[in-house]
Order: structure tokens, then C-alpha cells, then sequence
């Protein structure tokens, strides 16, 4: 790439180039960071800035950004063969190889994969296996989907339909067979009920829900086992076995969304195992790759993938860069780094109650309401006032000053609602953990003064 001064490529970037979930009005006046280069946990920018990476790129580079095993694997297959269809009977190596390694990793009920490019493409996916799975059990009826309120799910017009975000369906028209039930927000929506009553009568909504439309027609329910875009929502301990227990009642299938909580990120493989769940279609992305190649996909149950594969017929679905040869040599690269370094395993009984146990010491400061973790992320309330659980300003204006706040410090963390929301790389040390925490005081201090709350 020829290069081009800061000031140059920030003008370039404002004139022809589309940020995704951006004002773009906005950004065309203003412009924002464009970052040049990266090194294990610091992101650099075109001015010289060095951040601490608190976000994990985007919940995907848990392993930092200087894994040169991943780099080798990506350049020695695009030197092989850079590109092949999985389509017309044809496969490749790196992704026959992908396949039987993430089944290895996954729980024993997976045994088949289905790649795509992306999360948002791997829960279109999810739709199409449904379907398909009752259309070949003759119950083409069976086809509604339900989701929660405040979930992300993805970008696509089918992803974002299983979203429960306003802002997002406010911008298009949806599908029409996909239904909400609330979150397990307790602070947010607990009222006067303790987390376990909260936990089971928000879970009991999928119940009441599946009544309301039919339970021959409710084919699947959709959720992360923790809400990472939604504001890093951890359910109560009540909630996943009341769930568990609808799903095997009301022969619902049960699909995990495990983009943000797979790979490590809650201190297990997946999250479906922290809670003890046993999805029948589990999505992945994101740290699969661990950032360096874009890549998706379901890993497809064998209760689902026993009907599939006893039924002639074409399964009428599919993508270009399914199983990209490239793309499916990175997964490989970053799996075998995950369970050659046993970095999971360590981060579970080291790293991760240390990032727990110091974020916990911001429960005392007088602009949050609550800190809430697991494994390796977390989200930290605020508010104006302990008690009454009110926000520091409107439209979520104090998290946004924090967040601003924590960047300008060189700490890249992000802002969902009034939460302060981050997801280190699994390869932090115990300095670096103390060090986004005490960044991150300093802002909440700077933002306490801002809004005079002392």
C-alpha cells in the first residue's frame, strides 16, 4: 500500500469511505481514527497514539495481534491454493481439516459444520437448517423463530430480524416470522424482584410466548449465553436451566449465538458449557480466526444433522467463501495455539479472576451502579445516584463522556447505553489487566467531576 500523510488518508477515509453503525452525516465532518498498526495487546494510530486494546478488536483478537503462526498459515495456503468453491461436491484441505478440528473442540453433540464468512451469515444459516430440518420432519408449520429484546445477532436483514435492537429494525423491515421476549437485564428491568425470581420469570416469557403463537409453530429459540453487543448481560444463575427445561418440553430447538462468548471468552470453550446448555445449533465467528480472516459458520447438532443427512434433496444454501481455503487456514492456526498453550484453561484460574476481582473494586466509586463480569468481560453501570438507579445524563450522554474520557487515556473500551463495556485479549498479564482497570478509574473520576457528582 503506497503511503499517504495522516491528514491525507483521513480526508480520503471521510470522502469515500461507509463506516458501519456510524452518523454518517457526522463522520463526513468530522472523521475519526484511522489505526496503522498493531502489536500484541496496543492498536496504533496515524498520529502516533498507542491504546491499550480493551475490546479485543471487535470481542475477536483474543490472542492480540502478534500471532505470526496465524500470519504464516494465511500466506502459505494463499501460495497453495488461494481460492475453491465447497460447492458442485468439492472441498479443500484446510477446511476438511477445520472441520474435524472444530468438532474436537466443540461439545460431543456436534459432529458436523457449515462455514460461512461471518456471524450475520452463519444465523441466515440457522434460519435455512430450521426450516429445513422440519420441513423433512413434515412439519412445514413449525417455522417461527424467537429471539430476545436487545439481542445482536448480526447485520443482514435476516440477522438483524433476530436482533432485538429498535434502532436497528427502525431502518428496515424485518422478517415476519421472528418473535421477542424481554432480556435478563436485572438492573435494568429487574424491579423489585431478586435476581433468581427475575431470572425465572423473564425465562418463563418464552413459555408464555410460545403459547401465545402456537407451540406447532415455534421452531427454534435464539440467544447468546451472554449478550456482548446488548451490553455484556449476564443472566442470573435462575434463568439458563428454566430455559433449558421450555426448549426439552416444547421440542423447541434450542441455537446458541456463541460469536462473542466462543474461543475462551467466558472462561470455558463456549459459553453454552459455562451454563451447562446443550444447544442443537451452535453459531461461531469472530476469535475462530482470532481477527486475521474473516470467517463464520454453525455447528450443526446431530439431533438436526441426523434428519439432514437421512433425507435426499439439495439443501438449497450456500456462500462463495464457504470454506475459503485461506480463511480456514487461519481457524486452524488460531485452534492450535488455543489448545497447545492450554491458554484457555489458564486464563479460567489466572488472568480472569484477576480482571474480575480488580473490577469489582469500581463497585465503590460514586458513579457506578453495578459492575457485572465473566471470564473476560464485563460491563460497568453508571449513574447519577446509587439508590435510585438514576443515569448521570439523557440519551446515555455520561457513558459517552467516560468512554471519550478512556480513550484520550489511551484505553480503548466501549460505550452501550450508560454501561462501560470491555473485552480484553485472553493474552493479557496481570500488569496490563491493572492498567486498564486504573485507566478506567480515571475516567469514571473524570467523569463523576464533569457531572458534579461527589
Amino acid at each position: 500500500m503506497h503511503k499517504v500523510d495522516a491528514t491525507g488518508l483521513q480526508q480520503l477515509d471521510q470522502a469515500h469511505h461507509l463506516h458501519p453503525f456510524t452518523d454518517l452525516q457526522g463522520y463526513s465532518r468530522r472523521g475519526g481514527r484511522i489505526f496503522s498498526r498493531a502489536e500484541h495487546i496496543y492498536i496504533y494510530d496515524t498520529d502516533g497514539n498507542k491504546m491499550l486494546d480493551g475490546m479485543s478488536g471487535l470481542w475477536c483478537c483474543g490472542l492480540g495481534y502478534s500471532q505470526k503462526s496465524i500470519a504464516d498459515a494465511v500466506y502459505a495456503q494463499l501460495q497453495e491454493l488461494p481460492y475453491y468453491n465447497s460447492f458442485f461436491n468439492c472441498s479443500n484441505q484446510s477446511a476438511v481439516e477445520l472441520a474435524r478440528a472444530l468438532v474436537e473442540v466443540t461439545p460431543a453433540q456436534f459432529n458436523h459444520v457449515f462455514f460461512t464468512s461471518s456471524g450475520s451469515e452463519a444465523n441466515d444459516t440457522n434460519l435455512r437448517l430450521v426450516h429445513r430440518y422440519y420441513d423433512l420432519l413434515g412439519k412445514p408449520e413449525k417455522e417461527l423463530i424467537i429471539s430476545r429484546k436487545n439481542a445482536y445477532h448480526g447485520s443482514t436483514i435476516a440477522a438483524a430480524s433476530l436482533g432485538g435492537m429498535s434502532n436497528m429494525h427502525k431502518q428496515t423491515r424485518g422478517l415476519n416470522y421472528i418473535h421477542h421476549i424481554n432480556q435478563p437485564h436485572w438492573f435494568e428491568e429487574g424491579g423489585g424482584d431478586t435476581p433468581e425470581a427475575f431470572g425465572i420469570r423473564v425465562a418463563r416469557e418464552l413459555e408464555a410466548k410460545t403459547d401465545e403463537l402456537g407451540e406447532h409453530k415455534v421452531a427454534a429459540f435464539i440467544a447468546e449465553p451472554v449478550q456482548g453487543a446488548g451490553g455484556v448481560i449476564i443472566p442470573p444463575d435462575s434463568y439458563w436451566p428454566e430455559i433449558k427445561r421450555i426448549c426439552e418440553e416444547r421440542d423447541i430447538l434450542l441455537i446458541m449465538d456463541e460469536v462473542i462468548c466462543g474461543f475462551g471468552r467466558t472462561g470455558n470453550w463456549f459459553g453454552c458449557q459455562t451454563y451447562g446448555l446443550e444447544p442443537d445449533l451452535m453459531t461461531f465467528a469472530k476469535a475462530v480466526t482470532n481477527g486475521y480472516q474473516p470467517l463464520g459458520g454453525v455447528m450443526v447438532g446431530t439431533k438436526v444433522a441426523d434428519v439432514l443427512l437421512s433425507h435426499e434433496g439439495e439443501f438449497t444454501h450456500g456462500l462463495t467463501y464457504s470454506g475459503h481455503p485461506a480463511t480456514c487456514a487461519a481457524g486452524l492456526a488460531t485452534l492450535r495455539i488455543l489448545r497447545d498453550t492450554n491458554i484457555i484453561e489458564t486464563v479460567a484460574t489466572d488472568i480472569a479472576p484477576h480482571f474480575q476481582a480488580r473490577l469489582r473494586e469500581l463497585e465503590d466509586h460514586r458513579i457506578v451502579g453495578q459492575v457485572r463480569g465473566l471470564g473476560m468481560f464485563a460491563a460497568v453501570e453508571l449513574v447519577s445516584d446509587k439508590g435510585s438507579r438514576e443515569r448521570l445524563a439523557s440519551d446515555a450522554a455520561g457513558a459517552v463522556y467516560c468512554r471519550d474520557m478512556a480513550n484520550a487515556a489511551g484505553l480503548m473500551v466501549r460505550q452501550t447505553g450508560d454501561a462501560m463495556i470491555t473485552a480484553p485479549p485472553l493474552v493479557c498479564s496481570m500488569g496490563e489487566i491493572d492498567t486498564l482497570v486504573d485507566k478506567l478509574h480515571e475516567a469514571l473520576d473524570k467523569t463523576a467531576d464533569h457531572y458534579g457528582i461527589v
